[in-house]
């Protein structure tokens, strides 16, 4: 070994080799596993750079970075972005105004409109939200839109993606313990964006955070259940298919909002609604026909 390292140590500090040589062995960890390629030698980690991320405690900034090349890879291989530059404003004007009232408003939030008829909506990492121009077109005023963008902005503030790498790394054999190459974080989280629906447990959370984040910039919170029943009653199966439990989902809503059981989408929301951690509510965006005028015109 020492003769080995002998040419090496005249050109990097040795605790640089050392920390090469750790990751190297990390890495060597993959052989067997789907991703054996992704193994790399010595000189591979040194002059390649290859970054390896703990999913543990990885950063904001870590995961911004690997959101970025989510977004590459879906943006030119997986979806088809609407390009119109008036419409996408809008839905980031909206998405800006819900991120800031969320619990990581910190992230640089990307809110981009999809080509696709289909009902549905996606968020990844780093604060990257997808909106297809089918649910648009679907949502009967700006709060039920408003009331999808903050779910998913709900996603990414319980760190749903993240945890779901996890899931995945240790399912696939990996070692997330020890890191794992950017590249395959890059991978499975494109995976999980278009394939992989939502656990239970983050779908309730998500719109939890959601409701939360609606109140706090004004929209009226009824929105979110009023457009999720339009979808159970089957206006939109793409995105009961990524998002499941739609029923249990409405029920928590109801509790949460403080409406009783019977709620129907036009009675007023009860006493409770203004609770101290959910801040101002309002009644934003309940304009059904200065929406619909919107959409058409813009898409």
């Amino acid at each position: 070994m020492a003769n080995f390292l002998s040419p090496l140590t005249k050109l990097l500090p040795r605790r640089w080799l050392y920390s090469a040589l750790s990751l190297t062995i990390a890495l060597g960890i993959c052989v067997g596993t789907p991703y054996a390629g992704q193994a790399a030698s010595l000189f591979d980690l040194i002059f390649r750079g290859i970054q390896v991320i703990q999913l543990s405690n990885i950063s904001d900034r870590q995961e911004v970075q690997i959101g970025r090349q989510i977004n590459q890879q879906l943006v030119s291989r997986e979806v088809r972005l609407y390009r119109d530059p008036a419409i996408n404003d809008y839905v980031n004007q909206v998405g800006q105004r819900i991120a800031s009232t969320s619990s990581r408003p910190n992230l640089p939030y990307t809110f981009q409109v999809v080509r696709d008829d289909s009902v549905n909506a996606f968020a990844t990492m780093g604060g990257f939200v997808y909106v297809n121009t089918g649910l648009l077109k679907a949502a009967e005023n700006e709060a039920q839109l408003a009331s999808v963008l903050a779910h998913e902005t709900g996603h990414i503030a319980g760190r749903h993606a993240i945890q779901q790498m996890r899931q995945a790394v240790i399912a696939q054999g990996l070692t997330e313990a020890a890191g794992i190459d950017s590249s395959i974080a890059v991978q499975i989280g494109v995976d999980l964006a278009v394939r992989r629906p939502n656990s239970r447990k983050d779908e309730l959370e998500a719109d939890n955070l959601g409701i939360t984040n609606l109140r706090r910039a004004g929209y009226a919170p009824e929105a979110a259940i009023a457009f999720m029943e339009k979808l159970q009653g089957g206006g939109g199966p793409a995105f009961l298919r990524t998002h499941p439990h739609p029923q249990d989902r409405v029920s928590a809503m109801r509790r949460q909002i403080g409406q009783s059981e019977t709620f129907d989408g036009s009675e007023e929301a009860s006493s409770g609604v203004s609770d101290s951690s959910a801040g101002v509510t309002g009644d934003r965006g309940l304009d059904n026909a200065a929406y619909r005028a919107k959409i058409q015109r813009l898409l």
